[in-house]
């Protein structure tokens, strides 16, 4: 299995609307309305939304590769593009979105590895990510990973409001 990690340009929109959507279907579509999940995927990952987030400066996408396939992607954001006023300290995850046939192979971890690295290299303190309180596979995958609980925040699914846990960790 050859892997490789690729930063995602303005070029790849179709391709990330295209992993976007069917990753988040396949993950939230079981506990979510159809109504709420049309709005949110409609709202979140139309192609002028994801080409105004790939322009901006402080966020970068990545695409995680096996044999030649893109099989997920990471979004993180830095400075004013963060979700959540965290200061210039910190480097925020807000999606790690992996395709259900490539889960269970650690593409997550090394996804994360790169924040990490990527966070080293921009002298950030902490990585911060947001993830629902009902996704409690995740939630223990990042606790695996070092991150810890610190907060909460509001998430609008459609016209529902659910949580976000934000789960925080402090880089040496």
């Amino acid at each position: 299995m050859t892997i490789r990690i690729e930063i995602c340009t303005i070029e790849h929109v179709c391709e990330l609307q295209e992993i976007s959507y069917e990753t988040f279907n396949e993950t939230f579509k079981a506990q979510n309305s159809p109504e709420n999940m049309k709005a949110y995927l409609e709202k979140a990952f139309n192609r002028e939304q994801l080409e105004t987030e790939l322009s901006m400066e402080d966020s970068q996408f990545l695409f995680i590769y096996v044999n030649h396939k893109v099989a997920g992607y990471m979004k993180m954001n830095i400075n004013d593009a963060q979700s959540e006023k965290m200061g210039v300290e910190s480097l925020e995850i807000e999606r790690v979105y992996i395709r259900k046939e490539f889960q269970k192979h650690g593409l997550g971890k090394v996804l994360l590895h790169k924040a990490m690295e990527m966070a080293n290299e921009r002298h950030k303190r902490s990585i911060w990510l947001g993830v629902w309180e009902k996704n409690e596979n995740a939630i223990a995958f990042y606790e695996k990973m070092g991150f810890v609980k610190t907060g909460a925040h509001a998430f609008y699914m459609g016209d529902e409001e659910q949580i976000d846990f934000i789960m925080t960790k402090t880089l040496l």
